[in-house]
């Protein structure tokens, strides 16, 4: 068995996969991957997230959903009661994103884009997963983890979800993928193979702190593409995290 990598990646999501029904004032996918050095996530991540909870509910329960805290829904009613808490709420989860010792990977697909450009065109997880996989692996190549065993984290969708993703997702790390004119400009794509890939499903309830950071900064970082003009501090920090070629925006 190969040895475990020191980093560690959890993905999540923002918008939809769906190409029949595209939302006009948000048409991309976009599926984030938070890369992290394991001691780096024990020692500093998971404290911070855990405080943030502790400081502002009394308790380490609570899941940061972006959607649930943008619309203050469910657990994050409290937002309503008090705007100097909700400042200072927010606040805190942007110090948590920009202090967080990460590095992201992401990939955007625009869905309109792509419905034009190919007759019968991939479905956009896929293509995101396979972006993702492939900077990872080229990312992980310098910094000295060939031939260890990755572990990437995803949240679970549903069982018939779950299982075409993991499908995929073998398929990709196997190098049989249906888009081969990326794969002939891809240097990535021969890294994949120098690596052991393990995908793991796991529930919202498992409380990862990691996948909470991938889920904070998806949305930002599909509205700082899609509306490059408009402020958002949120993509403006996130951005920072994101390495010299670890952004794919397709097509």
């Amino acid at each position: 068995m190969a040895a475990f990598a020191d980093y560690i990646l959890y993905f999540d999501e923002s918008g939809s996969a769906e190409l029949d029904h595209i939302d006009p004032d948000y048409p991309v996918f976009v599926l984030t991957c938070v890369m992290v050095e394991k001691t780096t996530y024990m020692q500093q991540v998971v404290p911070m997230v855990q405080k943030l909870k502790f400081d502002f509910v009394g308790h380490d329960q609570l899941i940061l959903h972006e959607i649930d805290i943008r619309k203050q829904n469910d657990s994050f009613l409290f937002l309503r009661r008090d705007p100097n808490v909700r400042r200072s709420f927010l606040d805190r989860v942007g110090q948590l994103v920009e202090t967080a010792n990460v590095e992201v990977i992401a990939a955007v697909i625009h869905k309109v884009k792509l419905k034009q450009r190919y007759a019968v065109p991939m479905n956009p997880y896929d293509l995101a997963v396979q972006f993702c996989l492939e900077m990872a692996a080229g990312r992980l190549t310098e910094l000295g983890q060939t031939g260890h065993e990755v572990v990437a984290v995803f949240e679970r969708r549903g069982k018939r979800e779950d299982d075409q993703l993991e499908l995929s997702f073998r398929r990709i790390v196997a190098g049989n993928t249906a888009l081969r004119s990326y794969e002939q400009f891809s240097r990535r794509v021969a890294a994949l193979a120098s690596f052991t890939w393990i995908p793991q499903f796991v529930s919202k309830k498992a409380n990862s702190s990691g996948l909470q950071l991938a889920d904070l900064m998806a949305r930002p970082i599909g509205l700082g593409i899609l509306r490059p003009d408009q402020p958002n501090r949120a993509y403006e920090t996130t951005k920072t995290k994101i390495g010299k070629g670890q952004l794919k925006f397709f097509p």
